[in-house]
């Protein structure tokens, strides 16, 4: 395989400042997934399984990782147990010196896989809950005893001596549940629960209407949220994500784009953001032709909105553009129909009215059905 390790570079790319390396680095080594979740947020293009990057270039680019600076890399997919050669990746991604983070349904690990994987050297298991009980947990994933499944995994877990971490994905179904999410946490000695509401690209923009919660709902679970970590400090972290649509201020979508971490697809696109492929015309350089560094330096995608230069004038002359660093280019895509306008999440846009307008449109349908993802098993061929 011929890499490039040094593309040519313009005078303007000669002339750019080295860019500090990334954090992290989100690996998603599959898109197959046996849950059907209709808040997915991956491309509703899917990269098929005979585009999967091999073990021996995931390999080259873990390594590439490590020597750019990134510290962690999360696995993660679709479901990155599918693939065979996942204890490989771990035990080479020890062996470089980077954190490893498995983010994983859970529905398809057996006790002995997860003793395959914790001897591989994983630091710490990520375990996903689409409801806080089995009736919700399988209606959303559309999985018959994908609950039962979980817990088994995440009991297992933790008596491996592996960190926990719950991710509850909410919405108007399940937002309820809150409570029920973060009790289930503790009951599992889960250490940080991630209480994250839908966020609107992908799979799941299909589903907004039987995703959006209500106003009245979103403020409920904002309070429940803060009691709750006021009582559980220092025994549970709480994370939590507020849908962009009923936000005052647009969240700094990665801590600003291309500027702490980046994605890398299963078939070796990299991505400033998860959904960045919503964005027509960017250019995506790929692991099988470039190195990683290259990629963060000098690709065409990661350039094109970091740093302000790019910004438009309602967001240069802002106190916040460097804390929001702009908010979401995907949102921005997908609302305001261009990448380079202001995120209509802020309160400063002129589209923010229809933004919030569309948050209640959607919440009062009472759409109750979801459009299933349709995933085929992990162990069948895309």
């Amino acid at each position: 395989m011929n890499v490039v390790t040094r593309p040519d570079a313009d005078a303007t790319a000669l002339a750019r400042p080295p860019v500090p390396p990334p954090y992290g680095m989100l690996a998603e080594l599959t898109h197959r997934c046996p849950l059907q979740c209709p808040y997915c947020s991956n491309p509703v293009e899917l990269d098929r399984r005979n585009v999967e990057l091999d073990t021996e270039t995931w390999l080259r680019v873990f390594t590439q990782a490590a020597k750019l600076g990134v510290l962690q890399v999360h696995l993660s997919g679709g479901e990155p147990t599918a693939r065979r050669d996942l204890e490989e990746m771990i035990r080479h991604c020890v062996k470089v010196g980077l954190y490893t983070n498995l983010i994983t349904a859970g529905v398809g690990v057996t006790a002995e896989r997860l003793q395959s994987i914790s001897d591989a050297g994983v630091d710490h298991v990520q375990l996903s809950f689409q409801g806080a009980d089995a009736m919700m947990t399988d209606h959303v994933s559309n999985f018959r005893g994908a609950h039962e499944r979980k817990l088994a995994v995440a009991r297992e877990v933790r008596r491996l001596g592996l960190p926990l971490t719950i991710n509850s994905v909410v919405h108007r179904a399940n937002i309820h549940q809150i409570p029920d999410f973060i009790e289930l946490a503790l009951s599992l000695d889960a250490k940080r629960i991630e209480i994250a509401h839908s966020q609107y690209y992908g799979w799941a923009l299909r589903n907004r209407a039987a995703l959006m919660p209500t106003r009245e709902q979103v403020f409920w679970a904002l309070e429940i949220v803060e009691k709750a970590r006021e009582k559980l400090k220092g025994r549970l972290t709480i994370d939590a994500v507020v849908p962009d649509y009923y936000a005052k201020y647009p969240k700094p979508c990665m801590n600003g784009w291309g500027r702490q971490s980046l994605n890398v697809t299963p078939s070796g696109k990299v991505l400033p953001c998860h959904a960045a492929e919503t964005i027509p015309n960017l250019d995506f350089w790929n692991v099988r032709d470039h190195a990683l560094d290259d990629i963060w330096q000098d690709s065409p995608a990661f350039n094109a909105f970091r740093g302000t230069d790019w910004m438009p004038p309602l967001c240069q002359t802002c106190e916040r553009k460097e804390i929001d660093w702009g908010g979401c280019r995907c949102q921005a895509m997908a609302i305001a129909g261009d990448a380079a306008e202001t995120d209509p999440a802020c309160h400063k846009s002129p589209l923010h009215g229809h933004l919030l307008a569309l948050a209640e449109e959607d919440a009062a349908t009472g759409e109750e059905t979801f459009d299933y993802r349709r995933f085929l098993t992990p162990d069948r061929r895309v």
